[in-house]
């Protein structure tokens, strides 16, 4: 595997950007942040986030006290304005329903870099609070890295935050960051190994949900243990 490196001119954009879209979040909304201090100062770790409209990467890109890596769905980079933020920004595409070992080669070798990474493990937008059944990559990540998983829970990211920014009601946006986990290993091999796999994303989103108002949980409304 080839080590991970950003090209020079997106560490570069990321730093005039980002102070940029934080002034921007801070001019359309109220921005609570809370659980900073659960942030590793150094090495590689998973942020995985739950995942309801496009405004959580950016959010999450502005207020991180470095720059993470980040993965997205590949068709990002051929939508209009969202196309042009993640080429300057740089990410790691991933082709969703579909096992994608160039995205995933590439995400391990960003881990195993020392960097922190970004990732919704639903691998989608709900559209909605609800959160969705997650999928098993982020575990399989975790597997092959041994990287703490750090669970952020994101509220007031709806589909129709911008339009209630520009009206001047200043939504509140939350970032709300708990502390590291460590997945159990993964055992078996066959279905064994896939249910393990699935159960340990579970625990991802069961952090997640510990994190944000009952409405925001969806198929995890039951927190606890998955079987």
């Amino acid at each position: 595997m080839t080590a991970y490196s950003v090209p020079l001119a997106n560490r570069l954009l990321r730093g005039v950007f980002r102070p940029i879209f934080r002034l921007i979040f801070y001019l359309l909304s109220d921005v609570k942040i809370t659980g900073k201090e659960n942030i590793p100062h150094s090495g590689a770790y998973l942020i995985t986030i739950n995942h309801i409209s496009l405004f959580e990467a950016p959010l999450m890109a502005a207020f991180w006290p470095s720059a993470p890596e980040a993965a997205g769905a590949v068709e990002i980079w051929d939508r209009p304005g969202q196309s042009i933020l993640v080429r300057l920004y740089g990410g790691i595409q991933v082709h969703r329903g579909e096992f994608d070992r160039q995205a995933l080669e590439s995400i391990i070798a960003a881990l195993n870099s020392g960097r922190p990474l970004l990732l919704a493990p639903e691998g989608r937008r709900s559209h909605a609070p609800g959160m969705q059944r997650a999928l098993p990559g982020a575990a399989y990540i975790i597997e092959k890295t041994g990287a703490p998983v750090l669970p952020v829970g994101i509220v007031g990211t709806t589909e129709d935050f911008f339009d209630r920014a520009i009206r001047m009601h200043r939504p509140t946006i939350e970032m709300r960051i708990g502390k590291p986990i460590h997945l159990p290993p993964v055992e078996g091999k066959g279905a064994t190994r896939r249910a393990a796999l699935q159960a340990n994303a579970d625990r991802i989103m069961l952090a997640i949900a510990a994190l944000v108002p009952a409405e925001y949980r969806g198929v995890y409304q039951a927190l606890g243990e998955p079987v």
